[in-house]
């Protein structure tokens, strides 16, 4: 009877439990950010100009107490406010969130206002009857292509515009929501962890070392292929179970209100898709340039945030004047505006997750706990062997990494510290750079104070605790994989 009981009770407490959203785990991360500030010693680097760097940066050996200035109620519930466009407001130097928050609702616009046209779902018909029985091959074929916007420039916030697209293709040929995240989470993450000259990484952190960002790159591109076949294969297991077994989908159910909800802009007939017309083809290929033009004004023409947000919004109206010259795709100046607004709409807990996000990172720095937390780790890794070093500089920089998620502001706050410490351990500079930026990339596969991953799984509609289940085995893979190659590089050091 008490086994019975004790079982019946433990069920439905089980039952009972929801796992919090995304926006209560990052506030509870805020207020446990904030409670550490009364803890930890306040502390910083005296900082000095880097021109190798064009940034201010750490002085080795210089770390001292200050003030301290432990952060409280309201402190916690500016951090938000203050990640999204005002860092100032808490005396943090963490950079704002509006210009991300922004470039989201606008792609939300735009994504609309091309979906209303039936441009997107006529194109998606069109590619699955290519790809016919074939179509586990556009995981490979896309999870390569971010990749290499990955490994090049460290593209992140870049990705959020294509979540809208990609989803419904894949949930089209039988998959699920998590496949199409996947595919461009993992790809550009996995990209960002094998960087082989990502400027906003490798190269600040290599001019942060003093060494030239070419030091290294052969054993940086071999995890990069390592891990990206790993990525690949497990991305390809999961949606082939999916396809053959729906109800092993980790949203299984969610699966019609995702159907509803991803595919609402088909113009269905049935089961049919809208036919492709010349003017929708058009339209598809205004959609394909807008993203070729963004690729190329980031990695060429040093655009960001509000130039993207430009051309996303130049793009929606040009699709609407071509749309005119199709019945079945021609809307009115009012309804323009209102699928705009509506698509922006969708976004708006996307880009408000941002900011809160962001939140952490300034409570960190107004707490002025950062740099001793850094004064920690290099503690910690003095004295090492050459095996035991590199594999704990990896180990902390997975730490910092959760509590300074930007690439080239861990890269600019760490290096100038850690990097001396390998020439007395007996190992390469380029190293302590390769365990930066692989912890760093493979941290933010699934780190909630990284905007861009909760971004994308709000887009999506899963939950973070849906999505740790499903790719930390591939993370611990990937750790694996990681730590043999950094510790085969030191031994051959």
């Amino acid at each position: 009877m008490r086994v019975f009981l004790f079982k019946y009770m433990k069920g439905a407490v089980m039952k009972s439990f929801k796992f919090p959203t995304a926006f209560t785990i990052l506030f509870a991360l805020i207020a446990v950010v904030a409670v550490m500030t009364w803890i930890i010693p306040a502390g910083e680097y005296e900082r000095a100009y880097s021109e190798s760097l064009s940034s201010e940066a750490p002085v080795p050996g210089t770390y001292h107490q200050v003030d301290p200035n432990p952060q409280g109620l309201t402190s916690v519930l500016l951090a938000p406010i203050a990640g999204m466009y005002e860092p100032e407001l808490l005396g943090s130097s963490s950079s704002a969130a509006i210009d991300v928050a922004l470039f989201v609702l606008i792609i939300g616009g735009f994504l609309m206002v091309v979906t209303r046209t039936g441009a997107i779902d006529a194109g998606i018909g069109w590619l699955l009857a290519k790809l016919q029985g074939r179509e586990v091959l556009m995981i490979p074929i896309l999870m390569i292509a971010f990749a290499l916007g990955g490994t090049s420039y460290g593209m992140a916030e870049e990705t959020l515009a294509f979540y809208a697209l990609i989803i419904p293709v894949f949930i089209r040929a039988g998959y699920d929501s998590v496949t199409g995240v996947a595919v461009i989470m993992l790809g550009a993450g996995i990209g960002t962890v094998g960087s082989t000259f990502n400027a906003f990484a490798t190269v600040v952190a290599s001019q942060g070392a003093g060494i030239p960002f070419t030091d290294g790159i052969v054993m940086r591109f071999v995890i990069l292929m390592l891990c990206l076949v790993a990525g690949i294969a497990f991305v390809v297991r999961y949606a082939q179970r999916v396809k053959n077994n729906p109800s092993s989908s980790i949203v299984a159910d969610m699966a019609e209100d995702n159907q509803a909800h991803f595919l609402k802009g088909a113009e269905k007939e049935g089961d049919t898709l809208p036919v492709m017309t010349t003017t929708r083809s058009v339209i598809l290929t205004l959609f394909g340039l807008t993203f070729a033009v963004m690729i190329y004004g980031v990695v060429a023409l040093d655009w960001w945030m509000g130039e993207m947000s430009a051309l996303f919004l130049l793009m929606a109206i040009a699709v609407w004047v071509v749309g005119k010259f199709d019945e079945s795709s021609r809307v009115d100046e009012e309804t323009f505006v209102n699928t705009f607004v509506d698509g922006a709409r969708d976004l708006l807990g996307v880009a408000l997750i941002i900011g809160v996000a962001r939140g952490v990172v300034v409570i960190m720095d107004a707490g002025k706990i950062t740099d001793t937390i850094l004064h920690s780790a290099e503690g910690f890794v003095s004295g090492l062997s050459e095996f035991l070093f590199i594999n704990a500089m990896f180990g902390i920089q997975v730490l910092m990494s959760f509590l300074v998620p930007s690439s080239s502001g861990l890269a600019t706050l760490s290096m100038p510290i850690m990097a001396p410490m390998a020439d007395f351990a007996g190992v390469g500079r380029d190293l302590v750079v390769t365990a930066y930026q692989s912890a760093n990339g493979l941290v933010n596969l699934f780190n909630p104070t990284f905007a861009v991953v909760m971004g994308g799984l709000a887009i999506g509609r899963i939950s973070y605790e849906r999505w740790l289940r499903f790719v930390i085995p591939l993370v611990l893979g990937l750790a694996i994989i990681i730590m043999i190659v950094l510790s085969i590089g030191a031994a051959l050091s």
